[in-house]
């Protein structure tokens, strides 16, 4: 669909109810509270409810994109952005350690949620015994979980998910639920496991939120190719449906060096192959990798939300949460770039792992992971003993001036 069409629908959709223009136009699945679908808009089904967190006692006012009067250059010379979008921090909700037979002993992190029938599901990578597998926890109120285990295996020796199963994307079409998760044949030695390039998007399907999943080995979404921009990592994002077309904003990246981008996958149904756009839909030098994505009704503006890769000596590491808006989805201006959360504001972590939005109320929940030693641990650990944080943003954003 071309920008044309793209803003012909929005105009025609602006005039009806939020329910309406969600269910057959917008699902998102991904990262924000990916209600059904994972979509955030869905997941703003009139919910009112009172998490007496003190974090939610923000101004009526909304929250105000501002221009950042020093700006710290990465010593790399990857750009920084220049503008903040200033979250409010409540802390951990889900500690590692608490999920059943071990299965997030080593880590709780790669968050995704999303809300169905009043409760909320949570995936994240479990670091168990066996690797990092796809886990659940659900809530009744986005600030208590229960950790529920693994609902996937790993694949057996020679497929593309026989050493990890992990960071598991949902959406819901309103008959059926698809994860798209991340799988590999490349892990680091034990305990750790962590997941190594290629980084490859696989599905898998279920009648229920909870699984049991069955997966799809016989659909492959779409893979890494060699000397491209995804040649390392092709892996999933949050799907965003426009008249008959499915967009996967999903993250790339090339492997010598590891240049990091969010592109679009497109697809006309979730059972058939997805083609990859020729270019990205951010230059590669932004470092950014994962997204989640919330819709501004009012002005019409697009807001991606995804983890940055940032730098401290020798040691690459998330360092914030950004956001990118627009008002056209097929364009994004990398000037237009706000910190979310980092460590000035997020009061445990010095990592701010990747960001998953869901819309409640007049707030946006944003669920991150982090690891709460008060340093960054070196090598191989930066990865492990994370626990799963929530930020608040009061609603509207304003733009800047």
């Amino acid at each position: 669909m071309n920008s044309n069409n793209l803003d012909q629908l929005t105009t025609q959709r602006k005039g009806k109810g939020s329910s309406s223009f969600l269910s057959d136009t917008l699902c998102y699945c991904r990262h924000p509270v990916h209600l059904v679908s994972i979509s955030f808009f869905l997941a703003v089904t009139s919910l009112s409810i009172s998490l007496g967190v003190k974090a939610q006692t923000n101004s009526a006012k909304g929250s105000r994109i501002e221009s950042m009067a020093d700006v710290i250059p990465y010593i790399d010379g990857r750009p920084a952005a220049h503008y903040r979008l200033q979250a409010r921090d409540h802390g951990i909700v889900l500690r590692y350690g608490t999920g059943p037979d071990r299965c997030d002993y080593l880590g709780a992190r790669d968050v995704w949620v999303y809300e169905f029938d009043d409760i909320y599901y949570m995936h994240y990578d479990g670091a168990g015994p066996k690797g990092w597998l796809v886990c659940l926890a659900t809530s009744k109120d986005l600030v208590h979980w229960k950790a529920q285990g693994p609902v996937l295996n790993l694949g057996k020796p020679g497929s593309d998910d026989s050493r990890s199963a992990s960071y598991g994307t949902v959406y819901h079409d309103g008959a059926k639920w698809y994860m798209f998760y991340l799988g590999t044949p490349q892990v680091t030695p034990a305990p750790y496991f962590i997941p190594g390039f290629p980084y490859l998007t696989m599905e898998a399907e279920s009648s229920s939120p909870i699984g049991p999943w069955k997966k799809l080995y016989d659909i492959t979404p779409f893979k890494t190719k060699h000397r491209s921009y995804y040649s390392g990592s092709a892996s999933p994002g949050y799907i965003i449906k426009i008249g008959n077309e499915f967009r996967m904003l999903f993250s790339a990246s090339t492997t010598n060096p590891i240049m990091r981008t969010l592109s679009y996958a497109r697809s006309t149904s979730l059972e058939k192959p997805w083609v990859v756009d020729k270019k990205p839909l951010l230059p590669p030098r932004e470092q950014v990798e994962n997204s989640s994505v919330y819709y501004q009704y009012d002005d019409s503006t697009w807001f991606v939300f995804t983890d940055h890769v940032g730098m401290t000596g020798q040691l690459e590491y998330t360092d914030a949460i950004w956001v990118y808006w627009t008002k056209n989805l097929n364009y994004v201006n990398p000037k237009n770039k706000a910190v979310v959360l980092d460590s000035s504001n997020c009061n445990w972590s010095k990592i701010i792992g990747l960001p998953s939005v869901i819309k409640v109320g007049n707030k946006l929940a944003i669920f991150y992971d982090g690891n709460d030693t008060g340093t960054i641990p070196a090598g191989f650990a930066s990865h492990m003993r994370r626990d799963i944080g929530l930020a608040w943003l009061q609603l509207p954003i304003e733009l800047p001036k």
